[in-house]
Formats: C-alpha cells, structure tokens, sequence
C-alpha cells in the first residue's frame, strides 16, 4: 500500500523538474547571446557619463561557459574627479537595479562591483595614470562562438598593438585637477 502512495508523489516530482528544464529551453542563452547583453550593460552606462569620455574595446575573453567583455577609457580621469567618476556609475548601476556587492576605496586605485539578477557581474577600477577599466563576466551559458562587439568605440582601437596605452585623451571636465585650479589662479 505504501509503494501505492509513493508512485503519485513520485511522477508529480519528476513532471515538476521535467517542466523546469521544459522552461530553460524556452529561455535558450548562449555565449553570443550573453556577449550581446554585456555590450547593452556597458553601453549603457557610457550613454548616462557626462560629460562623455573616450573608450576602446579591451579583449574579449570566453571560459569553459562564460564570457568577459572589457573596455577601456582612453579620457585621463585626474585624482580630483575619480570619486564623481566612480559615484555615477554607482548610481546608475544602483537604479539599473542592479546589486552593489563590494567596494573598493583605495585612493589610489578605487573600484566599485555589482551583479544583475541573472548573474552577470559588472566592475570599475581605476588605474595607473586615471585609466578606467569596465569589464561585464556573464553567466554560464551555453557554448557558442562569440563575435566581436558592434558597438562603436570612441576612441582608437589600438589593433595590433600588444597592449593599450594609458589614458591620452584630454576632458576639461575628468582631467580636471587641483592643481590646475591652483595655477588658474595665479
């Protein structure tokens, strides 16, 4: 009589994760598909920076079910600005609705981290010279082969150079530094 009352149980359970991995199917991600949704996350947020600042592709990376899309500000961000710099981008991140999950305060090299609600994390460091680097990991998806960005940088695309130089392009706005307005005045 027992083994009577657990076969019900038993295939109600396994209709139950049948109809889940029914679901996933439906909602069918791969690793181009998460590139795509990385490059909307980073466009995004360069659209709301004002005044605007010049950026370049950083290389693209794939895992063994995850990709990293990268991009570099070319625009020097001087000491003075790194705090408005990196507090719009939390802003918008935070009204994105997106999860700030850690703080780096370094004066020298701060940076800020968040997550969306379908796992894909998102980061801001600064470094050497005032050079921002944006990168977006995405969550494990389906393997796929992954293209490059569509989206227009605006700055140069440094192909075939080994490594991206340091911040070159001047703001009057995120160059901006104390000592510029102390020498204004004089």
């Amino acid at each position: 009589m027992k083994l009577y009352m657990r076969t019900p149980v038993l295939i109600l359970a396994v209709g139950i994760l049948l109809a889940g991995c029914a679901k996933k199917e439906d909602s069918y991600v791969d690793m181009q598909d998460a590139a795509v949704r990385s490059d909307a996350i980073l466009d995004a947020v360069f659209r709301k920076i004002r005044p605007e600042v010049h950026w370049t592709h950083g290389f693209t990376s794939t895992g063994r079910c995850e990709v990293t899309r990268r991009r570099v500000v070319m625009t020097d961000i001087s000491a003075e600005r790194r705090g408005s710099f990196l507090g719009l981008v939390d802003r918008f991140w935070r009204k994105s609705g997106y999860q700030m999950t850690a703080v780096n305060n370094s004066s020298e090299f701060p940076a800020i981290y968040a997550r969306t609600n379908d796992g894909y994390r998102m980061s801001l460091r600064i470094g050497g010279k005032g050079q921002a680097f944006f990168q977006v990991d995405t969550p494990c998806v389906q393997k796929s082969e992954v293209q490059d960005s569509t989206s227009q940088a605006t700055a140069p695309l440094y192909e075939g150079m080994e490594f991206i130089p340091r911040p070159n392009i001047h703001s009057d706005f995120w160059s901006a530094g104390a000592s510029e307005a102390v020498g204004a005045g004089s």
